[in-house]
């Protein structure tokens, strides 16, 4: 009865207060117009915020119903690892759950530190700048780095913690299309050779699972005098030769100026950082707003990281099995006559095409025991909605064969597949 009596009262209030507006324009008409959630709620399909009672990593439970989760971005399969969660407990007991104030002035810790000296090592580069979150890094670092005279240029599929800190900067935007480097070397040559150029992409796409061409992308910088950053979130852990990102791929650490990477993908926890030459991570330690005006990041976080970090590099037979695993359902996805793009990492797209298709598809694959990302217009092209789906080192042969069978045994029933 309370809880009926304060829906009533909700209610009540929220028809007063539209009242007030009823002649005059409100910034909440956009909010009371907003019905598309509401739409797919009724529906069936709305597939965001799910309740995850239980997760092994590999496994989730929603619903009392265990899932296999292709839906995450844990690669090597550390977040339940004992070492890291031990390393997480023995910081929490020592240090508390938080720290309270920014790093700027009071809530800097050697953990911080020394979590900042072994990623400046991993990723080739003299210092490293640790965050709070991977998005507040872009959103920052871009911002400190160009201003509103200075050119960016974007890749078309970047990340949208990028596309916002080049709106948060000011600067002049070209976006080059995806991966085309005939486009940007073209918007490099057409623009004003009086302003600087900053040159940043993604190094694996989150949704396509592709790999920036970084080493043609270095080539165009030194050609048209352009500073570079590669977000390396999707790379770390999974690319170079251990697990140290794109630039270490390509062999061209030497040729890029800034590598950013995020906690919360391999590393299994919370938060970013931003590394490069010494003067440029000083001068970014004291400008960058998301870094000065933020809470840092938790000791429990700081000392999981440094604890995964190691096991990344100790441990290159987990990065073996998770590329083993990935192109093991790469080749059965394309047998069966499945679209997965250009994918060669563990993101592997599987491109449907309209997006009420691919809710179905989704639920029904969810209903089946198989956890997929649906994605859709506008983190995708219209007309080519998605299932992101991603791999973990520790899934087993086992539970791979039977996501290969319920994509292939719903795709026909969908007519995705023919």
């Amino acid at each position: 009865m309370f809880i009926e009596f304060k829906d009533v009262a909700i209610q009540k209030m929220t028809a007063t207060r539209k009242r007030y507006f009823g002649r005059v324009p409100d910034v909440f008409t956009k909010m009371y117009q907003f019905t598309r959630a509401k739409t797919a709620r009724a529906l069936g399909y709305y597939p965001y915020f799910p309740n995850i009672e239980k997760s092994d990593a590999t496994e989730v439970t929603i619903d009392g119903k265990k899932k296999i989760m292709l839906g995450s971005n844990n690669y090597l399969g550390l977040t339940t690892h004992p070492k890291v969660i031990e390393a997480g407990v023995k910081a929490l007991k020592k240090y508390g759950s938080g720290l309270t104030g920014s790093r700027f002035l009071n809530g800097n810790i050697m953990l911080h530190n020394e979590l900042e000296e072994k990623l400046a090592k991993f990723v080739n580069m003299e210092k490293a700048l640790v965050f709070s979150s991977g998005y507040g890094v872009n959103i920052g670092v871009i911002a400190a780095v160009v201003s509103h005279n200075n050119y960016v240029f974007s890749d078309e599929y970047n990340h949208a913690s990028i596309i916002d800190g080049i709106r948060f900067s000011g600067a002049i935007k070209r976006k080059y299309m995806h991966n085309d480097m005939k486009d940007l070397a073209y918007h490099l040559a057409s623009a004003d050779p009086n302003r600087a150029r900053f040159i940043v992409t993604d190094g694996v796409f989150s949704m396509e699972g592709d790999i920036a061409k970084i080493k043609e992308i270095t080539q165009l910088a030194h050609k048209y005098h352009a500073r570079v950053m590669v977000d390396d979130a999707h790379s770390l852990g999974v690319l170079g030769p251990k697990g140290n990102g794109t630039a270490a791929h390509f062999g061209v650490s030497n040729d890029i100026d800034l590598i950013m990477g995020t906690f919360s993908k391999s590393l299994g926890s919370l938060g970013g950082f931003i590394a490069g030459e010494d003067a440029i991570i000083d001068y970014l330690k004291h400008h960058t707003r998301t870094m000065i005006f933020t809470a840092s990041l938790p000791p429990s976080s700081v000392a999981s990281v440094i604890t995964a970090l190691e096991l990344t590099e100790n441990e290159p037979e987990r990065r073996e099995k998770l590329m083993e695993n990935a192109e093991y359902m790469r080749s059965n996805l394309k047998t069966m006559g499945y679209d997965v793009g250009k994918s060669s990492t563990p993101i592997i797209p599987i491109i449907i095409g309209k997006d009420i298709k691919t809710f179905y598809m989704w639920k029904d694959l969810l209903a089946a025991g198989v956890y997929t990302n649906p994605i859709v217009s506008p983190a995708t092209p219209p007309g080519r909605g998605l299932l992101r789906t991603s791999y973990m080192a520790t899934h087993t042969r086992e539970q791979l064969d039977f996501c290969l069978e319920m994509f292939d045994k719903i795709g026909h029933q969908r007519r995705v597949l023919i």
